[in-house]
């Protein structure tokens, strides 16, 4: 429990010296005394970015965590399995059908949730063990091919409604589907706050399911786990919770794959321990790979989505090499 209370510490320095570093740094008694540009910077844009980053980051690793455990498999995340990616073509249908109709949140919420949806659903069934009586995942191979080629498939069609935009509208997707955490006030925190809870409460009932999942799902239905019914509920809520995400900030990958790793050699397997450490430890480093992503080649931001990839697959590879040697 030591180790959780080393993250919290970890997240709480994150929150209070992330707003005040940037392409400028900001004077934080000049915010607090009143200054109108230093008070506007701090509470407008850079809290809330810092917000927006603990709460995405928080909702990636657990999404993560969940796909790992459901599938058995090391490399499952939102991104690798074309979950984000589907997600990430919902919305964009919406940025170029709707733009007339100049939709919010929650239609963007909505389209992404069902492009996530129908995404997760192809991978399934493509991943499936045929053989098997319950449909259960496949290998990692397969899971990641069928993950994969549906990333591919929406990237194309996502590539094609870019082309078929106007130039405007063709920017604007572009650097969306970068990835990043700019925003001007709280709206979108307070429109993602919801979601991290919903898959955190979602994660922390089931937890004894997932500890079971560990030995095997046959082992686990003999001792009373509905793994079935477990990994559409599961599945549901992160791919609800990623639609949620991918509408305000874009596909953000690997977060769900490296956090999860660093936090299981933290704090343990054990899905008490692993949830809370993959939430704050999720939160940290998206925060963090976005100062990064801010402070890099100042004044000019990077979009975090790159920094996380450049981070995520040199990982994603050493996992893939360790698998292969296990």
């Amino acid at each position: 429990m030591n180790r959780l209370w080393l993250l919290v510490l970890l997240v709480l320095v994150t929150l209070v010296v992330a707003p005040l570093l940037g392409s400028q740094p900001l004077d934080l008694r000049e915010a607090l005394a009143g200054d109108p540009l230093a008070s506007t910077i701090l509470w407008q844009l850079r809290l809330p970015r810092v917000l927006l980053g603990l709460l995405a980051g928080s909702l990636l690793a657990l999404s993560g965590l969940a796909f790992q455990t459901l599938f058995r498999n090391d490399l499952a995340e939102p991104y690798t399995l074309g979950v984000a990616s589907g997600a990430a073509l919902g919305t964009a249908l919406v940025f170029v059908l709707g733009q007339s109709l100049d939709p919010g949140l929650p239609w963007l919420g909505l389209a992404g949730f069902v492009g996530a949806t129908v995404a997760t659903a192809i991978v399934l069934a493509l991943g499936s063990d045929r053989h098997s009586p319950t449909g259960r995942p496949g290998g990692s191979g397969s899971l990641l091919l069928a993950g994969v080629a549906v990333a591919l498939t929406c990237q194309a069609l996502i590539l094609c409604l870019q082309y078929l935009s106007d130039a405007t509208q063709t920017l604007r997707m572009v650097r969306w589907m970068m990835g990043g955490m700019g925003v001007v006030g709280y709206g979108e925190v307070l429109w993602l706050l919801p979601w991290v809870v919903l898959l955190a409460v979602a994660m922390v009932l089931h937890r004894p399911e997932l500890d079971l999942l560990l030995a095997g799902e046959e082992i686990a239905a003999a001792r009373g786990a509905d793994v079935t019914r477990l990994r559409l509920w599961l599945l549901g809520t992160s791919s609800l919770a990623v639609g949620a995400l991918v509408a305000v900030a874009g596909p953000i990958g690997f977060v769900g794959l490296v956090v999860p790793h660093l936090a299981r050699r933290f704090v343990g397997p054990s899905h008490r321990r692993l949830i809370p450490a993959s939430a704050l430890l999720g939160a940290a480093f998206l925060t963090l790979c976005d100062l990064g992503a801010r402070i890099v080649i100042a004044p000019t931001e990077l979009p975090v989505g790159i920094v996380t990839a450049l981070l995520g697959g040199p990982f994603f590879l050493w996992v893939l090499r360790r698998q292969r040697r296990g």
